[in-house]
């Protein structure tokens, strides 16, 4: 597939590095020769300076010949304009735009990216999916990761195995039947900085972060079952007041009416601007590091710490300060990849990685086959992917245990008619169902043939 990328920032480097990883042609655009140089030194992918909506600079880059343009620039503007020239003259089957301004998304302009306006395939607003995520982990304590899959009824969740965890030591055969009717697989352990799918003989240790895949009505006694059954959050302080920790803020005053909620936000503008907004929420202006400021939010009597500032560094040393200062729990947004190995061992419990979120977005449609949702996780190292099974595919009408699946692949958990079924050694799966299931990066290209039209189709 060729792929043209707009923007050589941390997203689009990211974006860029992970298909090129995957052999496909991917040139990247950016009006910074210093990130164009960058790209071409560390990348197998051409660079090329210049401006990501002018025609002659998306020529240079191939766009006549490009499957799919990707514009992730800083600017929406520049990556709606993108997209339109891809469009009207190099007629680009898929156009996908990091849309961050949340005007653009309101219900009433939705018209707006349609083809015979802004023709956008795909709008990824990071901040939205970012706050979103992090509603997810506030409404399950205990996960480190959540993503939804089969239109939500279908939840991988990442659950760490604590010293006290119940299931450790125990084969994984042995709880499937102790828990018959838990709808609930582990599909991949990481272990060590070791990512692996484990055989039923294998036992979970201390340490271990277990990938599990469940049915939404069954994740909070999952969670329960691995020794994480902690309340949902009712007294939370967010650091940074820009659009996630806004739009977090107004959810929960939607949903959760017992939850109290603190936003600290360092620009005086700002602050007075969310807080005409916000209803319950008390905003307060200053910084998330002063522990005067701290003190006075409470933070000791607080449950969660939610720092979502554009600084990983205040990110980092506020909720180290929040937990030092009587907080329970931290959840700590961290854009920069080399933070994200140590910060753990300094008492930051759970992350949020934008850059993960977006990227997982772009491979939902760089996937081939039936692919309908994807989510990368280990910094691209495997992916849980949900793809809709075809009357070619080879999975279909054959018992689970008698397919020869590639090593590094398990399916987690199948979804028809509306319902969710759990895999077993003699389940079939049938045409249409939609399949979840955990990839190791070497077995992802075997996954899409799986999901693929066969010639014999037609």
């Amino acid at each position: 597939m060729k792929v043209i990328i707009c923007g050589a920032g941390q997203v689009g480097y990211g974006i860029a590095e992970r298909l090129a990883a995957e052999r496909n042609d991917v040139s990247v655009i950016d009006v910074s020769p210093e990130l164009i140089r960058n790209v071409r030194d560390t990348l197998d992918a051409k660079g090329f300076v210049g401006h990501g909506a002018h025609p002659d600079v998306l020529a240079r880059a191939g766009a006549q010949d490009a499957d799919m343009i990707v514009a992730v620039t800083l600017y929406d503007e520049v990556n709606m304009v993108a997209c339109q020239v891809a469009h009207s003259l190099f007629n680009v089957p898929t156009k996908i735009a990091r849309i961050r301004a949340q005007s653009y998304l309101l219900s009433q302009y939705q018209d707006l990216f349609a083809r015979e306006q802004l023709p956008i395939d795909v709008i990824i607003s990071p901040e939205r999916e970012v706050a979103e995520l992090v509603l997810r982990r506030i409404a399950l304590p205990g996960a480190t990761d959540v993503v939804r899959f089969a239109e939500g009824a279908i939840a991988m969740v990442a659950i760490e195995c604590l010293d006290e965890c119940p299931v450790i030591s125990t084969p994984l055969a042995q709880l499937s039947e102790l828990f018959p009717d838990l709808l609930s697989t582990v599909v991949a352990i990481s272990r060590e900085g070791r990512l692996f799918v484990p055989r039923s003989s294998d036992q979970l240790i201390a340490g271990d972060l277990a990938y599990v895949v469940t049915a939404k009505d069954h994740v909070r006694r999952t969670l329960g079952l691995f020794g994480h059954d902690k309340q949902e959050a009712t007294r939370i302080v967010i650091a940074g007041g820009g659009n996630i920790g806004l739009y977090v803020a107004q959810t929960l005053e939607k949903r959760q009416s017992r939850t109290r909620v603190k936003i600290i936000e360092s620009g005086r503008e700002r602050a007075i601007a969310i807080a005409d907004e916000l209803r319950r929420t008390v905003v307060l202006h200053g910084s998330a590091l002063d522990q005067k400021l701290l003190t006075e939010a409470d933070i000791d009597d607080t449950d969660l710490m939610v720092a979502l500032t554009n600084d990983d560094q205040v990110n980092v040393l506020s909720s180290i300060m929040a937990k030092r200062l009587g907080c329970r729990s931290n959840l700590t947004l961290i854009n920069n990849p080399s933070f994200q190995d140590f910060t753990h061992t300094l008492g930051i419990e759970a992350q949020v990685n934008p850059r993960s979120v977006t990227i997982s977005r772009v491979l939902q449609h760089v996937r081939r086959g039936r692919i309908r949702a994807v989510h990368s996780i280990g910094r691209g190292a495997a992916e849980i992917i949900e793809a809709e099974a075809l009357e070619t595919s080879p999975l279909v009408g054959t018992a689970l245990r008698d397919l020869n699946l590639p090593s590094g692949i398990r399916i987690g958990a199948i979804y028809r008619n509306g319902a969710v079924l759990r895999p077993s050694g003699e389940f079939q799966i049938k045409a249409k169902d939609r399949v979840v299931m955990f990839a190791l990066a070497e077995g992802v290209k075997s996954v899409e043939q799986m999901f693929r039209v066969s010639l014999e189709f037609f």
